[in-house]
């Protein structure tokens, strides 16, 4: 060994790790980084690179995909009966009980969204089951993307959260995170994770983080309803569906800025401010903060990162617990989104009710002096079933300001059933749906009228 490399390790061993320690540490999390956190142009586009890997599937497959979620959500059906009556051996413990040994509920949403689907493929049984607007949307639309999204998301996650990364960058931001939002610094990964990729990408790491220990039940609720934020290619998506390109700009720094409002206010009020700060049970509080002050920032960043590091499963370990997560997806979610999001868009389509409940906004639309108050008031609450409903609504609309402020809304809202709303009941996250029917019109009455006074004040 040279002296130069005999002087590098022993510094490194009086940082507390071995330089091989370091590196264990750094690649994979620097892999992780170039597949979730940056961005990539490629023609007009902006995705991340796990998302290139994930549209570049879809293209591969192109029509093939609505046939294989029919066949995965009636696997689901067909595995979970057999399991539930012939009780193999295999199947009596660990993930594969947690997978197939559901309540008669759950077992009901995935027999309701393999009909569905099934329905839908086949062009059979009521139409408001097989339009184009409600199941075509979730088989043709929405199932494809979800598909090829959480099959890459599922197996190359372990890359950002297994080796260190987390521990890096929550560490650094930890102060400013917990004084502002009363959360571990980790969480803004979750952001970061969302912004450039996908919300679904957010809950999925939050879940992930919240079962092995790292956020305490208050935290994974907090994070999931207010981090899981909408990604720069969806935001583009839209704008560009309402006619708003030339505005994109201000359209995503008035998103930010209401979202953080938002993000601020909503986890110290009811039901999330009395989410009790214990953890999930099996694993317990995984989660070390505390640092002398004889320790630099930095170095004790690279610390607790190269400790994690040391600590991750090897090879073997995570390709099995990536297939698991990839299968509990495909046979566990998959199922719940299609029936939610089938049912929420049937309610937004075919029944007056989003119309019913969107009465009261109609005022308080014309106090916030939103030109064409009555087109846009179901917009402002449609958003729960989905998030793209409200878009679809904005496009009758005349008012350039009106499309701006509805869009900027239904972005800065979240809580959507069709995807983010079935992702948090299926977790292991402790939140009921009345409570994200209340998150999501907290969210709507805070961020709604700093829209308003954004679009007003700056813009139009």
């Amino acid at each position: 060994m040279s002296a130069l490399e005999s002087t590098g390790n022993d510094a490194a061993r009086e940082r507390g790790f071995q330089r091989r320690d370091l590196f264990k540490f750094l690649i994979p999390s620097l892999i992780g980084v170039s597949l979730f956190l940056v961005p990539f142009q490629v023609g007009d586009t902006i995705n991340i690179g796990m998302g290139l890997m994930a549209d570049g599937l879809k293209a591969l497959l192109d029509g093939a995909l609505p046939a294989i979620a029919v066949f995965v959500l009636c696997l689901s059906v067909v595995a979970t009966l057999y399991i539930k009556l012939a009780r193999p051996a295999w199947a009596e413990h660990g993930v594969m009980r947690d997978m197939f040994h559901v309540g008669p509920v759950w077992f009901g949403m995935r027999l309701l969204g393999a009909a569905f689907a099934l329905m839908t493929f086949f062009q059979f049984g009521p139409e408001f089951v097989t339009a184009s607007f409600t199941g075509g949307v979730m088989l043709n639309d929405l199932a494809p993307v979800l598909l090829t999204f959480f099959f890459f998301a599922a197996l190359l996650l372990p890359f950002l959260v297994e080796f260190g990364f987390m521990e890096f960058i929550g560490s650094l931001v930890r102060k400013p995170f917990r004084v502002i939002f009363n959360l571990p610094g980790r969480s803004a990964i979750d952001a970061t994770a969302s912004w450039m990729g996908s919300g679904t990408v957010g809950v999925l790491i939050t879940t992930q983080q919240y079962e092995t220990g790292f956020y305490n039940r208050r935290e994974a609720a907090v994070i999931a309803t207010n981090f899981s934020i909408v990604s720069i290619a969806f935001s583009l998506l839209i704008t560009s569906f309402v006619d708003l390109n030339h505005l994109f700009v201000q359209f995503y720094f008035t998103v930010v800025v209401a979202g953080l409002i938002a993000a601020v206010i909503v986890p110290r009020l009811p039901p999330l401010s009395r989410k009790p700060d214990s953890y999930y049970e099996p694993v317990g509080c995984q989660l070390a903060e505390k640092r002398t002050e004889e320790v630099g920032l930095l170095r004790y960043s690279l610390l607790q990162a190269v400790r994690r590091a040391e600590k991750a499963p090897g090879p073997r370990e995570l390709v099995r617990n990536a297939l698991f997560n990839v299968a509990d997806i495909f046979l566990a979610l998959l199922p719940l989104v299609f029936a939610i999001g089938t049912v929420a868009l049937i309610l937004a389509e075919f029944t007056p009710l989003f119309t019913w409940l969107s009465y009261p906004m109609v005022p308080v639309l014309e106090l916030l002096r939103i030109p064409e108050a009555e087109a846009a008031a179901p917009a402002t609450l449609v958003g729960f079933a989905d998030m793209f409903l409200p878009a679809v609504l904005a496009t009758n609309i005349e008012s350039e300001l009106t499309r701006f402020v509805i869009a900027c809304l239904s972005l800065t809202q979240l809580i959507y059933m069709s995807e983010i709303g079935a992702l948090l009941l299926k977790s292991k996250i402790p939140i009921k749906l009345w409570e994200l029917v209340v998150i999501f019109l907290l969210r709507t009455a805070i961020t709604l009228p700093i829209i308003a006074f954004m679009a007003h004040a700056f813009f139009f």
